[in-house]
């Protein structure tokens, strides 16, 4: 295939926590075969993952538009709020973060959890099992979340880290095991939800050993940015069944 022109070129910005090391190699990996499609990563301060004030602070509304007004620079067609925090504050901080992103730079903005929800919504799998590295107390609000916004978490499994750079130790063969122990609950979609972790790399097997859809949310804001920016989603192969299902 021919290189795009630079006319031709789909430039996705990701903003991403600091201290996470799986969210650009995986993203970039999941991108290669869209050769007119780049990801560009914009970092703000992200170290650890809880409820005590200076780590809900690292969430506030600023970082992300310093972050963002210098992706801006790079004309991109979409940014991506590659991250999880809506889980534990509430899905409306990235509505909000979504409307402030489009304010401040004119670029229209998507995040990991609001892409997912709206694949839950859009395939009716309401019935669901969530996968995550997250403290006790992290792990019971988004819990909590996910129920009052109407979906029933028949299953979880969490690691009781406050990371945030640890998720990126968490193997593959740690995440296929909790796959399966939530699997024996028979929910209609498996949630990974952390984007330090891989688990797009595993979807597509363990999708095929437990006949389960499986979403991991470094791969929900790459389906959702792809779609709002006009590419085939079916184009991107070996991640797993969300890219084909809703292309």
């Amino acid at each position: 295939m021919n290189n795009p022109s630079p006319h031709d070129r789909v430039l996705l910005g990701m903003l991403t926590p600091s201290s996470n090391t799986v969210v650009e190699p995986i993203t970039s990996a999941m991108l290669s075969g869209l050769p007119e499609v780049s990801a560009h990563f914009g970092r703000f301060p992200v170290t650890e993952i809880s409820l005590r004030p200076a780590a809900l602070g690292q969430f506030d509304e600023q970082p992300f538009l310093s972050a963002a007004r210098l992706l801006a620079d790079a004309r991109l067609h979409a940014i991506g709020w590659n991250g999880t925090s809506a889980g534990w504050l509430g899905f409306d901080a990235d509505e909000r973060l979504c409307d402030r992103l489009l304010e401040e730079t004119g670029i229209p903005a998507c995040t990991s959890m609001l892409a997912l929800n709206e694949i839950l919504e859009t395939t009716d799998r309401t019935r669901i099992a969530l996968v995550s590295p997250y403290l006790d107390e992290i792990q019971e609000k988004m819990v909590g979340n996910y129920r009052a916004a109407g979906f029933d978490v028949v299953a979880e499994r969490h690691l009781n880290d406050r990371g945030n750079f640890s998720f990126s130790e968490v193997t593959e063969e740690q995440l296929e095991r909790m796959c399966a122990e939530v699997a024996e609950a028979r929910p209609q979609a498996i949630a990974i939800v952390c984007t330090n972790m891989r688990g797009a790399p595993i979807a597509e097997r363990v999708e095929a050993a437990l006949g389960i859809p499986v979403y991991d949310t470094i791969s929900t804001v790459v389906w959702k940015a792809l779609r709002m920016t006009g590419v085939d989603t079916a184009r991107v192969r070996g991640w797993g069944s969300l890219f084909r299902e809703l292309a």
